[in-house]
């Protein structure tokens, strides 16, 4: 064999031992891509589910937060209906108070027009006295009595909504 020979079939040799070796490369270099790709549409896939469980609970946060304040209005709505008829009540029950004393005065007044002496005269003012007295003692009890209960009634819902807002973010926390 002659050298020529030889340098060619050295040549043809490293030519595809070259050849192999850039078509292994270019085999790994478009396996490691597709690799990366597959990788980057997984990420992908993730990072989308991750995003639309997060939307789903912000809008069901967010309906919840809707809800619970709504029945919030509902509580404070109630609460004004409770207290504006207490109020009403508690006033028609000082007008009639108020009313019940104005006659007992008429009463009185022309009673002493009719007296026949100052003994009579005194009895009768001490007697006017002493039931005014007792009067207004038990209304003034009676009123703060009325007044304490519609607070408490008043109160009722909001302190209900007060406690549901306590559980349920005590639970959240």
């Amino acid at each position: 064999m002659s050298e020529r020979t030889k340098l060619t079939e050295a040549t043809v040799s490293a030519t595809q031992a070259t050849s192999a070796a850039a078509g292994r490369g270019v085999d790994q270099t478009i396996g490691a891509l597709k690799d990366s790709a597959s990788q980057a549409a997984a990420g992908l896939e993730k990072t989308q589910v991750k995003f639309k469980e997060g939307f789903e609970k912000a809008m069901k946060t967010a309906e919840e937060l809707a809800k619970f304040n709504q029945g919030n209005f509902e509580a404070v709505v109630k609460s004004g209906q409770i207290w504006a008829a207490g109020v009403q009540d508690i006033t028609k029950q000082a007008a009639a108070s108020a009313q019940a004393s104005f006659e007992e005065n008429i009463s009185t007044l022309k009673a002493l027009g009719s007296v026949r002496s100052v003994k009579e005269a005194i009895e009768l003012q001490s007697n006017y006295a002493r039931s005014s007295v007792e009067r207004t003692v038990a209304e003034v009890g009676r009123f703060a009595d009325a007044s304490v209960k519609l607070a408490e009634q008043a109160l009722a819902p909001l302190t209900a909504r007060v406690t549901l807002a306590v559980e349920k973010f005590a639970k959240a926390a």
